[in-house]
């Protein structure tokens, strides 16, 4: 009697825990119709690559999620208390809430690009009479409520027939294809750059995709996108908001000269003494902030005028920045001098560019005197007003030529490890080595040259590319910006805080002669004049930080943010500011399409 008993309790926790996995299955299904509002913001792919990966993934991605919150918040209960009537009234108000949490994350990601964490639900609650608007935030979960009480009934009659046609194994084996094929697929598409896979990197919650692009590069397989013949998306970005309205009366020739890692704190009299002249003698900003702390988030906040979180944007892989349209478009010919390994996100972003690349033989500094001399003979065969682009990279990988003989190594700062303090010194001599091109390039220049200096990005004292990568701090994003205006001879330093979004807007108002607000295509104001921003925003869409009047805030895209002193040495137990953070999430959806 005894053993019946337990064989009829062991039969009914089987039935359930059975009851319990389709349950998780159908409702799989209905985050992947919730799940469908991140595709709006995200955009659609267009190619069957991009279907097949995308299909793949949002059955894998969303079907995962559902069985883990089976197996983490019901299937201890159906052990604990294997009633079926309990069982389902918490199952549905279990699924009630996990649907509740999506559909409000839906809402979040399309308006501040990232996903719920403990950060962004504090940003979202001290901003939540504008996400949520109208009655429907009472009527969908009490709606959903019911979608599921009805779903957990009907499935809990019908499980017997459901378990004796034995469907289980087959839906499992179909799900667990497509979680592991999509993670394939991924690791393919993120070595070979392919945008319609990667633009979804960020688009699911707690999504992980797998990556192995060293691995990947090192069988020869990169950049096949170039190959593939793929088609534009449907516009998702509107850039710019309004038509350019320009209209150029005098056409000086532009000279942009962006370095590599190049610190602002050692640009001086000892270490480059001619760039510190030059500075000196025309327009210095001495708070000058760079759009990122890597080499694509500097360049694309140079040339685009945007916040880092736009880089990933699918359309601006095939929209090049408006800065070289309208130029082009005014009869400029535009040159970029850089070394031949030099790539930079989105795709798109050098693409009205004549482009003349130095070869690279293990030495930047040997390469970046062939740009120079290629800037040279090019520039002197133009017959057109021309906007050259000289890229120097040298300072990045602290490279001089073999035999140069540069400055007097120094005492490096105390608070630098033993092993720092000798890059610090090597950094210093490839800082002199750029000052000496710079010398050559800008003594002889023709007068109505317009001249712009700035780093691409700052520099930290390390060997590791994953430290460089998350450190934010001001040494790896305060650069230095010089510019010459052709015909004045006025010096002036600019003790306001700028940043690289801001040199757009300056080119396209004072150059140009463009009359739209700077809003319409840039996320900065010009340079001439201060920003009534209290924030700066600087980084790329996975890590970036918020450069606010005395503390700094770093956020990755996970939402785990901290708070640092202006200097960055000592961590803040405090927490964020809700109105600027509100401000800048806004900022990086402004340009999207809703």
């Amino acid at each position: 009697m005894v053993e019946r008993q337990k064989q009829i309790g062991r039969d009914r926790v089987s039935r359930l825990v059975s009851w319990g996995h389709w349950f998780a299955f159908y409702n799989g299904l209905l985050a992947i119709i919730v799940g469908y509002r991140y595709l709006d913001t995200v955009g659609f792919p267009e190619s069957i690559v991009g279907w097949s990966y995308l299909a793949l993934s949002t059955i894998g991605h969303f079907s995962f999620l559902a069985f883990m919150v089976y197996l983490v918040l019901i299937f201890p209960i159906t052990l604990l208390l294997p009633y079926s009537k309990i069982l389902r009234g918490y199952a549905a108000v279990v699924a009630t809430l996990s649907l509740c949490m999506l559909l409000y994350d839906t809402i979040i990601y399309d308006d501040y690009g990232l996903h719920l964490s403990p950060f962004v639900f504090d940003l979202a609650w001290a901003d939540l009479n504008g996400l949520l608007q109208g009655t429907s935030y009472i009527i969908t979960p009490i709606g959903i409520l019911a979608i599921e009480l009805t779903l957990a009934n009907y499935l809990w009659k019908r499980i017997e027939k459901i378990r004796k046609r034995n469907y289980g194994n087959k839906v499992v084996g179909v799900v667990g294809l497509c979680f592991i094929a999509s993670h394939l697929i991924h690791i393919w598409g993120d070595a070979a750059d392919v945008t319609e896979i990667t633009q979804f990197d960020d688009a699911y919650p707690l999504s992980y995709p797998a990556t192995a692009r060293s691995f990947m590069e090192s069988y020869g397989i990169e950049n096949t996108h170039e190959d593939q013949g793929q088609t534009r998306p449907k516009t998702s970005l509107k850039y710019p908001l309004s038509p350019m309205q320009c209209m150029a009366d005098d056409k000086p020739n532009i000279l942009f000269i962006a370095i590599d890692s190049l610190q602002a704190k050692l640009v001086d009299n000892k270490t480059m003494p001619f760039l510190t002249t030059y500075a000196n003698n025309n327009q210095s900003f001495q708070k000058h902030l760079s759009g990122g702390n890597q080499f694509s988030s500097g360049m694309f906040s140079l040339l685009y005028g945007l916040q880092g979180s736009y880089m990933n944007a699918i359309d601006l892989h095939y929209e090049s920045p408006v800065l070289t349209q309208e130029l082009a478009a005014s009869g400029y010919q535009l040159g970029l001098f850089t070394s031949v390994d030099t790539l930079a996100r989105p795709q798109a972003i050098f693409d009205d560019f004549e482009r003349v690349d130095s070869h690279y033989d293990d030495s930047y500094a040997s390469s970046d005197i062939r740009s120079v001399e290629n800037w040279q003979t090019w520039t002197q065969a133009s017959t057109q007003p021309w906007f050259t682009l000289l890229n120097l990279k040298s300072p990045d990988s602290y490279d001089t030529p073999i035999g140069f003989l540069g400055v007097k190594t120094v005492k490096a700062d105390k608070s630098l490890k033993s092993a720092e303090k000798v890059l610090f010194n090597q950094y210093r001599q490839s800082l002199n080595f750029i000052d000496s091109q710079l010398k050559k390039i800008l003594t002889d220049l023709p007068d109505n040259t317009l001249v712009v200096i700035t780093g691409v990005s700052g520099k930290v004292f390390t060997s590791n590319p994953t430290e460089a990568r998350v450190n934010l701090s001001p040494d790896n994003v305060q650069v230095p910006m010089v510019i010459h205006w052709p015909k004045q001879s006025a010096h002036k330093r600019i003790n306001y805080r700028t940043t690289h979004n801001a040199l757009v807007p300056t080119l396209m108002t004072q150059v140009l002669g463009c009359t739209n607000p700077t809003a319409d295509f840039s996320a900065g104001s010009s340079l001439m004049q201060p920003s009534d921003r209290t924030w700066v925003y600087t980084g790329d869409n996975r890590i970036f930080a918020i450069y606010q009047q005395s503390e700094i805030t770093t956020i990755d895209r996970h939402g785990k943010y901290r708070i640092y002193d202006r200097e960055y040495k000592k961590r803040l137990r405090k927490k964020m500011s809700a109105p600027e953070l509100i401000e800048v999430m806004r900022e990086g959806r402004r340009f999207y399409i809703h």
